[in-house]
């Protein structure tokens, strides 16, 4: 090869030839401190030139580390745009090392990202539509293998988890007593204070009693009380399924030869409508027991006067009517958690998803069938 330019720096020596080919001499440490003013030259030196191909020698390196990779990657990626190669000349066996353990042999090695072209609308919707209607198909299909589990139970109650089930009601009832009984104690009370400011215009205040006790038996207990159970246990039986999901305990249960919806599901959904309506009765107690308070301290109105007014309004329709509804609810969040779980795909981060989602549901499912139950009475 004739050499017709040559170019030195204290960082390469630089020789072309007539026929287009260029030599590199890379010398002294190709590190973090030169990569950037190295990359720079050397781009500005062989693009300029026009070559056919280019040779790089590294026998003079002192030092060469994954910054030296990255200026012969960028050189290369240059170079690519003409299509000219880059030819690596017997590297000596550290840098060797180096250019294998980077994987240096990798064209698209340091390749820049490629900026992800925005979906059309019509392409967002018909994915939107397709992954509802994947959800709808699972959602029906889970429904159905609950109920079957159910029945099979029913049929064959041995086949029911009696343990799991007895430590299920624990937790979602006995274990939700407190924050029931709290809850429920301060909405009797803010009820009994807010209502006994209007009614104590018309000298109504001994009504107060009966508008407790109605309101909290028919609508506000059973609504409570299934709000707190989807935020304790609906988020629980979500994040125990899930986590059991992502570390194929469920796949293994399925392998085994074990019905996931009958083993998983259906206790929790068994607990849950065992204890939810037991839930619902001390809600409504301490929701009088709240009203009560009020009513004596500031009404001047008797113990007895206010439990005989409360046994006035409340009749046994209005009694079963809660309980009916707090079943119904019972079932929903425990259904509807129980999917969210089953439904978990990927990693730990899908778990805390899926508790969320299961309380949302859950809080909207509850809502939405309260609308529906007064609608059915309205029309009763």
């Amino acid at each position: 090869m004739t050499e017709t330019v040559r170019a030195e720096t204290e960082r390469y020596h630089l020789a072309a030839s007539e026929d287009g080919a260029i030599g590199i001499q890379l010398l002294g440490r190709i590190d973090h401190q030169v990569a950037g003013r190295l990359l720079d030259q050397l781009v500005a030196d062989v693009t300029g030139r026009q070559p056919r191909h280019v040779t790089v020698d590294l026998n003079r390196t002192t030092y060469f580390d994954d910054f030296g990779v990255l200026v012969l990657s960028e050189l290369r990626r240059h170079l690519q745009k003409t299509e000219v190669p880059l030819r690596i000349s017997t590297p000596p066996p550290r840098v060797a090392e180096i250019l294998g353990l980077t994987n240096f042999d990798n064209p698209n090695l340091c390749a820049p990202l490629q900026s992800k072209k925005p979906e059309s609308v019509v392409i967002r919707l018909g994915s939107a539509t397709f992954k509802v209607a994947d959800n709808v198909r699972f959602l029906i299909s889970f429904l159905g293998s609950v109920a079957l589990s159910l029945v099979d139970v029913c049929l064959h109650p041995r086949r029911l988890r009696k343990g799991d089930t007895v430590v299920l009601m624990q937790k979602t009832g006995v274990d939700a007593v407190p924050i029931v009984g709290l809850i429920s104690f301060l909405l009797g009370l803010i009820m009994a204070f807010v209502s006994s400011l209007q009614l104590e215009q018309f000298g109504a205040s001994i009504y107060v009693a009966q508008l407790v006790a109605l309101a909290m038996v028919s609508e506000l207990g059973p609504i409570m009380t299934a709000i707190v159970v989807a935020g304790r246990s609906g988020s629980a039986f979500a994040a125990e399924i899930g986590t059991m999901r992502i570390s194929d305990e469920v796949d293994a249960l399925f392998t085994m030869g074990f019905n996931p919806a009958l083993f998983l599901a259906v206790p929790r959904v068994v607990a849950a409508v065992a204890v939810v309506p037991l839930l619902t009765l001390f809600a409504d107690l301490f929701a009088i027991l709240g009203g009560m308070t009020i009513s004596v301290s500031m009404l001047d109105v008797t113990v007895s006067t206010y439990i005989d007014q409360t046994l006035k309004a409340l009749s046994l329709f209005e009694f079963l009517w809660g309980l009916a509804k707090s079943v119904v609810f019972a079932g929903l969040i425990a259904w509807i958690g129980c999917l969210r779980g089953f439904e978990v795909r990927g990693g730990s981060a899908e778990v805390g998803n899926a508790a969320t989602s299961a309380v949302v549901s859950g809080i909207f499912l509850i809502i939405l069938f309260d609308s529906i139950f007064a609608v059915i009475r309205s029309y009763w």
